[in-house]
């Protein structure tokens, strides 16, 4: 059996140009980066926004497991089998991130025979969308310290920065960090560490600008710390948000590649909802609402997680809210939900399908309740017997939401006709009615409470006293009536990565609120979670190599 990399590379590309063709993008209307990558002009997403928005399908799955449950490969095949039922169709997926993908998986590019491609270029540099957002948060971070430096004018205190550097890598020694020694001619000594650059707030700044202009305007309302009277120091007091703006200018554009079927896709915006935004960026996928009849776009992690905050934070900033969610499963992730082992999955075990299925059951309800119609695909390993399948199916028709098999992984289109077939009736015979979970002039208290309850279901929230303090700074400061972006375990319905299934009888404990105003959201953060993940034991680079015509081996 071919692997992810080997499918990828025995695939056929077509130039990049002829994919987009049928969208009615022209030559003129695309930035080329080489034959296969583009990115469409700022004019041409101009010209777009007077036509209509198509459909909008939103795929998000269960609590990740180590045994799999492939968001982006059923978005990806998804979107092929639309296509092959006749189905004007455009996909809007986020950028993978090269630091975890040498690590851990931290987006994708989908698998088998539903993948996104170049699949090798769009795992490690592709456009250098990436390598842009880490040089110009760091060089905030240089030009904050040049100022520190250079005498101070804003009386910034060195203790109150809250602007940390970034990297694109998983690197734990870099977590706190003791900068500017050595002496006065080496800078202002102060403790600083690293995020990685996909958890970083001009991350999501990309995610949620509409053009050049709001980029500017996000950058410079950019809290960096606070002055020695507590006072909040913005980027535009530094007077360099032009600056930041110019190294993103190309970034801010879409990414434009194919599928192994040729269908057209937009692979722009960052990973990681767990601790993060974790969306397609807004412009691709408004770009393509109005490119395509349907677009399919996903949510990074549970839906839990990132489908909560495409709803509740990114859906406000797009021109429509998705007409329909599609709920990702595997029997083996369900079976591991119900208290399998990792080694004891490939066994037939229909009670452990029962009891995993408490943690879909959940999924599907909190989506219901944002006013919009469900699906569950169930993603195919060849492992899942009849008398699984059939069970699920059972469940599923318990709670009145429609099911289908997906095989795309190892059939493509093909595989994935039934889930498209029943996205689209559903999609034509129940109209969605979008509901936001909370609304923004509500407390914070209330905000993060909502999520907690109604989404984790968690009996209460517990605020530490770091939290509280900044709470009354943040209501201070008048930031109060931001989104809250919860940054907590993808594992678990809980911030305890260990409850599985659908846990009850735990509490939330947020240690600590971060405001960022450029983003357009607050960040409480939960439990353990990090911002700077460290590597496992065995990291993913071990099994990564090139041989000697520059062939990538063992990407994924």
């Amino acid at each position: 059996m071919k692997t992810d990399i080997e499918i990828a590379q025995s695939a056929s590309l077509r130039p990049i140009t002829e994919i987009i063709a049928p969208l009615g993008i022209d030559f003129d209307d695309i930035e080329l980066y080489g034959k296969y990558k583009a990115k469409l002009t700022a004019k041409k997403i101009k010209d777009l926004e007077s036509q209509e928005n198509g459909k909008l399908i939103l795929v998000t799955a269960i609590n990740p497991t180590p045994a799999g449950e492939g968001k982006s490969t059923i978005t990806i095949g998804l979107a092929d089998a639309l296509s092959k039922i006749g189905k004007k169709t455009m996909i809007a997926l986020r950028e993978p991130s090269l630091g975890p993908v040498m690590g851990v998986k931290g987006g994708a590019a989908g698998g088998g025979y539903a993948q996104v491609l170049p699949m090798e270029d769009i795992n490690l540099h592709f456009t250098g969308d990436m390598h842009a957002i880490t040089t110009a948060h760091n060089a905030l971070s240089a030009l904050l310290d040049n100022h520190l430096h250079q005498g101070n004018e804003l009386g910034i205190d060195p203790r109150r920065i809250i602007w940390k550097r970034v990297v694109d890598l998983n690197d734990r020694a870099l977590r706190q960090v003791t900068i500017g020694l050595g002496g006065p001619l080496n800078g202002v000594p102060r403790e600083d560490g690293f995020d990685i650059t996909v958890a970083s707030e001009i991350m999501a700044i990309l995610c949620l600008a509409t053009d050049l202009e709001n980029l500017k305007e996000r950058l410079a309302s950019i809290v960096i710390g606070y002055r020695y009277d507590r006072t909040p120091v913005y980027v535009r007091d530094l007077k360099v948000e032009g600056a930041l703006t110019l190294i993103l200018k190309d970034a801010l554009k879409p990414n434009l590649v194919q599928t192994i079927y040729g269908t057209p896709a937009f692979v722009h915006g960052g990973p990681f909802a767990n601790i993060a935004h974790g969306c397609n960026s807004v412009l691709a996928t408004t770009t393509a609402l109005r490119l395509a009849d349907y677009t399919v776009t996903e949510a990074g992690f549970g839906a839990d997680l990132g489908a909560e905050k495409f709803l509740d934070i990114k859906t406000p900033n797009l021109p429509k809210s998705p007409d329909a969610i599609v709920v990702v499963a595997t029997i083996r992730a369900l079976k591991m939900n119900g208290g399998v082992a990792k080694d004891a999955l490939s066994a037939e075990n229909v009670a452990a399908v029962e009891t995993g299925f408490a943690n879909l059951a959940r999924h599907v309800e909190n989506m219901r309740k944002y006013g919009i119609p469900v699906v569950v695909a169930i993603n195919e390993f060849v492992t899942d017997t009849a008398a699984e399948i059939a069970r699920l199916k059972e469940l599923c028709d318990q709670i009145q939401v429609p099911v289908a098999l997906a095989s795309v992984w190892a059939n493509g289109a093909d595989g994935g006709v039934e889930l498209a077939e029943t996205v689209v009736s559903t999609i034509e015979n129940q109209p969605a009615r979008y509901q936001r979970l909370y609304d923004d002039g509500e407390s914070i208290e209330e905000k993060i409470s909502k999520v907690a309850r109604d989404i984790y279901r968690a009996d209460k929230v517990i605020f530490e006293k770091k939290a509280k303090t900044q709470i009354a700074q943040i209501v201070q400061n008048g930031w109060d009536k931001l989104p809250i972006c919860m940054a907590k375990t993808q594992y678990s319905f809980s911030d305890d990565p260990s409850l599985l299934g659908a846990p009850t009888g735990f509490d939330i404990t947020i240690r600590e609120l971060v405001p960022k105003l450029g983003a357009g959201f607050i960040v409480a953060l939960t439990g353990e979670v990090m911002t700077m993940p460290g590597l496992p034991k065995a990291p993913a680079a071990l099994k990564m190599d090139v041989d000697a015509d520059g062939n990538a081996l063992g990407l994924f």
